[in-house]
């Protein structure tokens, strides 16, 4: 009878390890799907529509590429979809490093996999120039829409992305109601596209910056590639500002 029950209880073990080991994939897909979502429409959108929506259509391309995502895999991951977000949840507690490992390797991943589809439907445009037209990628100094230096580049970067975060923090808490946590999201990061785009072409995300730069960087333009680091590490000291501000002041 002994034996019985701890062959039972052994196999009930199992069960619950291949039902975590299950939720942790659907986790990490999830990621990846939702941050191939955002550079596919969104990075896309620059390449492919930019010359009829304009950096409006951009901005609303982003956000509500945002917004749709939350609701379809937020109960399923939470929508990071970017490794800001990531590293702020990881350092508030949050999310486990894990969990936070997995989802920055998927993340980048799928910005990757969505960049990469990009080029491929651009390259049925025989107007298409990757090095003249690029892939949605982020820039400063001559690379600036706007011609902004990397300074002022860092600065905008850091500051969106905290705010960015705040709204994230904010929408996501207990006292908030979270059915509308994906508007609310998705419209900020609108509003920050409108600001930021002429400035930097907007990041607040690595991932979404690192996606498109490894592609052109393979088809041989280095440039993104070379200025990509401002777009890491500008939003990673944004997204950390929010979480450490978010925890010290404003958590209950």
């Amino acid at each position: 009878m002994k034996n019985k029950a701890k062959d039972d209880d052994d196999e009930e073990e199992k069960k619950v390890v291949m039902k975590g080991a299950r939720t942790d994939t659907r986790k990490y897909f999830a990621e990846m799907l939702g941050t191939f979502a955002l550079v596919f429409f969104g990075c896309g959108s620059a390449v492919l529509a930019g010359a009829h929506i304009g950096f409006y259509g951009i901005a609303f391309a982003f956000g509500l590429t945002v917004l749709f995502m939350v609701y379809a895999i937020g109960p399923i991951s939470g929508c990071h979809i970017n490794p800001a977000i990531t590293l702020a949840m990881l350092a508030a507690g949050k999310i486990k490093m894990k969990d936070a490992t997995m989802y920055i390797i998927m993340q980048c991943i799928g910005a990757f996999a969505a960049a990469t589809c990009v080029l491929v439907i651009a390259f049925g445009n025989a107007n298409y120039n990757v090095s003249i037209d690029g892939l949605g990628q982020n820039g400063y100094g001559d690379h600036s829409p706007g011609k902004f230096e990397w300074w002022a580049g860092f600065v905008a970067e850091v500051i969106m992305t905290m705010m960015f975060l705040f709204v994230i923090f904010g929408a996501t808490s207990k006292r908030a109601n979270t059915k509308f946590a994906g508007l609310a999201i998705g419209l900020s990061l609108v509003v920050i596209h409108l600001f930021g785009i002429p400035v930097t072409g907007v990041s607040v995300n690595p991932a979404r910056s690192l996606g498109p730069a490894m592609v052109l960087a393979m088809m041989g333009s280095w440039d993104a590639m070379v200025q990509v680091w401002l777009f890491i590490v500008a939003p990673i000291i944004g997204g950390l500002i929010a979480a450490f501000a978010w925890k010290e002041i404003f958590e209950d």
